[in-house]
């Protein structure tokens, strides 16, 4: 039983769990950007009418619920791989926008959801006036509220990892301008939002490679 709760703990655990959160949660963001263009005109409100848009929107919010667990055990991996070395006030930091960011992007996809089925049930002009209010709430809860608790996330984990040795310069300042990008740009450029889960797949993968070598030296050595 030690021996199999030692294993959560590995480097490899840690990135697996990343690299799934990061596929998970950029297919959820391209397929939202590619069904609801965040662009003017009757493109913001015509999607709910559209049934290959409305599906593609269904698939990405199939999807959000997974990539926020994965998200959650990417976090726990991550804070037993740090131990007992991390800091107490950047620990805080990370789990509180950690998990704020799993709420709002849950609101955002409950928002989008509900608008949904709130289109099937109302008439035709409801549906344009409803869907014009819940794209823009959606929009609102997913690149304004929850990418900047990710930003604070990125920064946070960037800061520990610097500390600790756990990350390389290049990888802990990039995540320092991916912090910076989604608290100044999120929300006013289009797509900015997948510099996260882009972010998360390199230090998920960085971390996963690191641990490679110590896991298969013992085998080598018997």
């Amino acid at each position: 039983m030690e021996r199999k709760l030692q294993a959560l703990r590995t480097p490899r655990a840690v990135g697996l769990v990343g690299i799934v959160f990061a596929l998970l949660l950029a297919a959820a963001i391209i397929l939202v950007r590619l069904a609801v263009p965040d662009e003017p005109g009757n493109v913001g409100t015509s999607w709910v009418t559209d049934p290959s848009r409305r599906r593609t929107v269904q698939t990405a919010l199939n999807l959000i619920p997974f990539a926020g667990i994965f998200f959650l055990w990417f976090m726990g991996a991550v804070r037993a791989r740090i131990g007992e070395a991390e800091d107490q006030f950047f620990a805080t930091v990370f789990l509180g926008s950690g998990l704020l960011f799993v709420a709002t992007l849950f609101g955002a996809a409950a928002a989008a959801g509900g608008l949904l089925v709130t289109a099937d049930l109302a008439g035709a002009g409801s549906k344009l006036q409803g869907s014009s209010f819940g794209r823009h709430v959606t929009y609102s809860l997913l690149t304004t509220y929850a990418m900047r608790m990710a930003a604070v996330f990125t920064f946070s984990t960037s800061t520990i990892g610097h500390r600790l040795g756990v990350l390389p310069r290049w990888l802990y300042l990039l995540g320092y301008l991916v912090a910076l990008t989604l608290l100044l740009v999120s929300g006013s450029v289009a797509w900015s939002e997948l510099v996260f889960p882009m972010w998360a797949l390199g230090v998920s993968l960085h971390i996963f490679v690191a641990g490679l070598p110590s896991r298969h030296g013992p085998v080598g050595a018997s």
